[in-house]
């Protein structure tokens, strides 16, 4: 509306220029207006590094490896375990537990660095 009222195309408006003022009588500029939250370049790349975490985990673990991650991380919408929790419903140690996770997290990791060197 401001726009209107001062017959000026949008072009021809500084982002520092008031257009109006806050309830304490301050200027507002159209870049205090437009400001953005600046976490949404990290949002989208999580959210990417997520889709391809679920990719990768399906391509690179078997099923005991996949399992154990899925439980641990809390992933598909679960809450995480500890290792001594996983161990206990699978049956197994929790030094089991503990060395597939790291296998699997290593293949992971291999996984990411050599996508991201593409």
């Amino acid at each position: 509306m401001h726009f209107r009222s001062a017959k000026k195309r949008a072009q021809d408006i500084s982002l520092n220029e008031a257009i109006d003022t806050d309830k304490d009588g301050n200027p507002l500029t159209l870049l205090d207006i437009m400001a953005v939250d600046d976490n949404i370049l990290d949002d989208l790349d999580k959210k990417l590094n997520s889709r391809k975490l679920g990719q990768f985990i399906t391509e690179e673990l078997g099923e005991r490896e996949k399992r154990i991650i899925v439980l641990r991380y809390g992933l598909n919408g679960k809450k995480p375990m500890t290792q001594k929790d996983v161990a206990a419903l699978l049956g197994i140690s929790r030094s089991y537990v503990s060395r597939i996770e790291t296998k699997a997290l290593k293949a992971l990791r291999k996984r990411f660095e050599t996508s991201s060197n593409l």
